[in-house]
């Protein structure tokens, strides 16, 4: 692995006409899905200049082969990296990326704000480009038939459960063999009943030790989670990922919890209704809607560069409107590039994808945890069991190791 790291890297850093500046940026890829895409806008911007040539590198197990690039100090020059992660976090404070804030031609194609909440000692060192969501898949055309809004409450979301279960259906399409499915919905769940990402963090991560206890908090979440409880299809306390799409898809379920990237899956079991999308309703109407989700496609320059100004050139192309158009129209997920048409596209998500990059959109609670699985399955304990004594117990066990 060092050794093809090794070899990427000295790929990466080949030197133009015995000078010093390298001529060749490397565009470190994470997303294997979109190699295809990512390719044609290198390769677009390669024939609209001469002054670099930017190689796109997309590898197996990414992830893996990036930490120990620059843990050996081969970092490539330009990295589709995670903000959110703790790893990224600690990169940046120590000095691996190259700092953007003043970097106006980059930034100012963006929304306002979107690069700033993944600021590192109020300092940006990434652009996202793209983002996940997560939130509530529906069957419009069910809905419609029954009489049921997409709800703007909990209450709402209350009522509408009932009516679906009197009108002999099931409610939710659930995989609670893979609890990583539930993870969106709960977070939202603990969101809305703390009244926001920050005090929600400060219930479950930054409270004492032993600190979460079954209070107006963890019983308004337990309102949230008691919703899919006995709500689900046939078997659904061992369904896994692919068998809760399948239902959903086929009408056995009406609603499905579950974040943007479902939609690919939806759509190629080809579902003879109206897919719909919606936001995890607050407590009250007042309340806003939240989406919870975080940077996916999102790029770094590593402060290693030999070439840092033609690594900016070629991230000011990608976060341009014709760049992210190009991906955006294959990807579909939401994007903080402005100008990028998105009517008329890709319209199931649209109804959450418009709260990407804005105060509705939290990012993901686990970015400030050191792991999240045991959170997945005390969720799902919770919604087999509804055992809220056990479900604080659980979590406390959980957090308390980070406290």
């Amino acid at each position: 692995m060092v050794a093809f790291a090794s070899f990427l890297a000295a790929c990466g850093n080949s030197q133009s006409g015995g000078g010093s500046v390298a001529k060749e940026v490397e565009f470190f890829s994470q997303k294997p899905e979109m190699q295809a895409t990512l390719q044609e806008i290198v390769d677009d911007y390669n024939k609209s200049q001469d002054e670099v040539k930017v190689k796109l590198t997309s590898v197996p197990d990414p992830g893996t082969v990036l930490k120990t690039r620059i843990a050996n100090g081969e970092a490539p020059d330009v990295i589709n990296i995670y903000p959110q992660n703790a790893d990224f976090k600690g990169w940046a404070a120590d000095g691996q990326f190259v700092d953007l804030t003043d970097e106006s031609e980059i930034l100012g194609n963006l929304n306002d704000g979107a690069a700033k909440a993944y600021a590192v000692d109020d300092k940006i060192y990434n652009v996202p480009l793209t983002t996940n969501v997560s939130g509530i898949y529906y069957n419009k055309t069910a809905f419609e038939k029954l009489g049921i809004q997409v709800p703007k409450s909990l209450a709402e979301f209350q009522e509408n459960v009932k009516k679906i279960r009197d009108a002999g259906q099931t409610p939710f399409a659930e995989a609670l063999g893979d609890s990583w499915t539930v993870n969106g919905y709960a977070q939202l769940a603990w969101i809305q009943s703390a009244g926001s990402a920050k005090e929600a963090n400060e219930a479950l991560r930054f409270s004492d030790k032993g600190g979460i206890k079954v209070n107006d908090v963890t019983k308004n979440v337990a309102a949230y989670l008691n919703l899919m409880a006995g709500n689900g299809q046939a078997n659904s306390d061992g369904a896994l990922y692919a068998d809760t799409v399948a239902a959903f898809a086929e009408g056995k379920a009406l609603m499905m919890p579950n974040g943007s990237w479902a939609l690919t899956v939806i759509k190629q079991q080809e579902p003879k209704f109206e897919v719909g999308f919606f936001p995890m309703p607050g407590l009250t109407v007042d309340a806003p809607a939240m989406t919870v989700g975080a940077a996916d496609l999102a790029v770094s320059i590593s402060a290693d560069s030999k070439n840092v100004d033609g690594a900016k050139a070629f991230v000011k192309y990608l976060s341009s409107k014709e760049a992210m158009q190009k991906y955006y129209d294959v990807d579909g997920s939401p994007t903080s590039v402005t100008g990028v048409k998105t009517e008329g596209k890709f319209e199931e998500l649209a109804d959450v994808a418009k709260l990407a990059f804005t105060d509705q959109q939290a990012i993901w609670l686990h970015s400030e945890w050191t792991s999240e699985e045991t959170f997945w399955d005390a969720n799902v304990s919770y919604i087999k069991n509804q055992d809220l004594d056990a479900y604080t117990k659980a979590l406390n066990t959980f957090f308390d190791t980070m406290k």
